[in-house]
């Protein structure tokens, strides 16, 4: 018999944890490992158990689920990483692979799509939502067809606040959205007009549209 899938469950909502862990708990090949109730939490308990998958939300307090994943696949590459988030967003969804992650599932899939995905990723494999996998290469090639050398300095944080940007999202709605300090939003813009060569708002928001960074509605 083989060992049962290693799973750290990442999520600040106790709810959803406990539905998880009551979930996961009842397969016989998936064993639920422990519970990080931030980011920090994840990326310290991941190093510290070493699980096979670590079952991740995005919007958590401390270090986001974007920037938690790439700490523990700079540290721990052995380790898969499963988004499981309420944002359908095709940029977090870009994102979120770029960071390293194995696989993007949402809330609202239906259980045996959940438990496809784990044991998947388990096995090596990539597990992509499958009605967001088309929008995902279509993003993707929008977003690199300009051949722009600026765009590839952009970290994937900063192509998300000017994403946002792009939207009409103010300073405040932005840290609301990717729960940062209104400072470091502040921050991520100034470094987007240095990067880009940009010095106002409206020229953030003309690039953005003009690289397929964000789609006019």
């Amino acid at each position: 018999m083989h060992n049962p899938i290693r799973v750290l469950i990442a999520d600040d909502h106790t709810i959803v944890r406990s539905g998880l862990v009551m979930l996961l708990g009842s397969e016989p090949d998936i064993e639920v490992v422990g519970e990080a109730i931030d980011g920090q939490q994840a990326v310290q308990m991941a190093a510290q158990l070493q699980p096979d998958i670590v079952l991740m939300d995005i919007g958590m307090p401390e270090l986001d689920g974007i920037e938690a994943t790439q700490q523990i696949k700079q540290t721990l590459p052995e380790v898969q990483v499963l988004i499981l988030t309420m944002h359908r967003s095709e940029a977090y969804f870009f994102h979120v692979l770029e960071a390293g992650a194995s696989g993007y599932v949402l809330k609202g899939a239906e259980t045996e799509e959940l438990l496809q995905a784990i044991r998947a990723v388990a096995e090596g494999g990539v597990f992509l939502y499958p009605t967001m996998a088309r929008r995902l290469v279509q993003e993707y090639l929008r977003s690199t067809g300009e051949g722009d050398p600026a765009l590839a300095q952009l970290t994937p944080r900063e192509r998300e606040v000017l994403r946002l940007i792009a939207e009409g999202y103010s300073n405040k709605e932005i840290a609301e959205e990717l729960v940062l300090s209104s400072s470091t939003v502040h921050t991520h813009r100034n470094n987007l007009m240095r990067k880009l060569n940009l010095s106002t708002r409206h020229e953030l928001v003309r690039y953005a549209r003009k690289h397929g960074l964000v789609r006019d509605p």
